[in-house]
C-alpha cells in the first residue's frame, strides 16, 4: 500500500479506539486528531491539525480503508476505519497491526503486552505466529521482522502498510504534519533528519552493492 506516515497515524488510531472505546466510536475529527496526538502510548509524539486528520482520512476514504459518515441528527460528521473488511483481518490481527502502526517497531512480548486492552494472546508464541502469518500472506506482507540491532536481545517486528518509516531496518521517525519533539529549531532538527535520512540510504546501497558483487565473483568492487 502506498500511504503516507500521517495515513498510518490516523488509521491506527481508529482500529485502536474503536477496539478500546467502542462507546465513543466512529471518531469526530476532533477526537481523531486528540488520539493521534497523545503523548503516552504513541511514538513518535505529534502535533497534527484538524486539516491533517481531514486530509489524511481523504486518502484513506479514496484507497478504500476508511470511511466518513453522517446522518440526520449529527452535529459533525464521524470517521470509521474498514481495514478488517477490506483485507479480511480479525479482531487480533488489527491489534497487533494498530500497535505498530502508533507505536512503531516492537518485539513480540511488548506486542503481547500492549495490545491486552484490545486483544488476548496467551503467549508470545502466539503473537509470534500470528506475525507471522500477516508477514507471509500472499502478495501482501503486512508486517516484517527487522534484523536484530547491536544492544537488542529480540527481533523487532514492523507494519508494512506505508509511510517512509523504513531504511535499512531503522525507523524514520519524521511525520508529516508533525512538530518536532525534540529542540534544537526548526532548521537544524530539519538538517538532522536529512542528513540521517541519507547516510541510512547510502549505507543500505552499500551493503546491496556489496552483495551484488559477491555475487559477481568481483573481489575490489571499488577497483572495477
Amino acid at each position: 500500500m502506498d500511504l503516507t506516515a500521517t495515513d498510518v497515524r490516523v488509521l491506527g488510531c481508529l482500529i485502536e479506539k474503536e477496539l478500546t472505546t467502542p462507546d465513543q466510536y466512529p471518531l469526530t475529527t476532533n477526537s481523531l486528531r486528540l488520539a493521534c496526538n497523545q503523548k503516552t502510548n504513541r511514538e513518535p509524539v505529534v502535533d497534527f491539525s484538524d486539516s491533517v486528520v481531514d486530509q489524511a482520512m481523504l486518502r484513506l476514504r479514496q484507497a478504500g480503508l476508511a470511511r466518513t459518515v453522517s446522518a440526520q441528527g449529527m452535529r459533525t460528521s464521524k470517521h470509521r476505519h474498514v481495514l478488517g473488511e477490506a483485507l479480511g483481518l480479525d479482531r487480533e490481527e488489527l491489534a497487533l497491526l494498530s500497535t505498530l502502526m502508533v507505536r512503531g517497531p516492537q518485539t513480540a512480548g511488548e506486542l503481547r503486552g500492549r495490545t491486552e486492552r484490545m486483544a488476548t494472546f496467551e503467549s508470545v508464541a502466539e503473537v509470534e505466529a500470528m506475525l507471522g502469518d500477516l508477514a507471509g500472506r500472499a502478495g501482501e506482507a503486512l508486517v516484517a521482522r527487522l534484523d536484530r540491532q547491536a544492544g537488542q536481545k529480540e527481533e523487532r517486528w514492523v507494519q508494512l502498510l506505508g509511510g517512509e518509516e523504513f531504511e535499512a531496518g531503522l525507523l524514520d521517525t519524521r511525520v508529516p504534519g508533525a512538530k518536532a519533539a525534540s529542540g534544537g529549531g526548526p532548521a537544524v532538527e530539519a538538517l538532522t533528519a536529512r542528513v540521517e535520512t541519507l547516510e541510512r540510504e547510502l549505507a543500505a546501497l552499500a551493503g546491496r552493492f556489496e552483495a551484488l558483487s559477491r555475487q559477481l565473483g568481483v573481489d575490489d568492487p571499488a577497483g572495477a
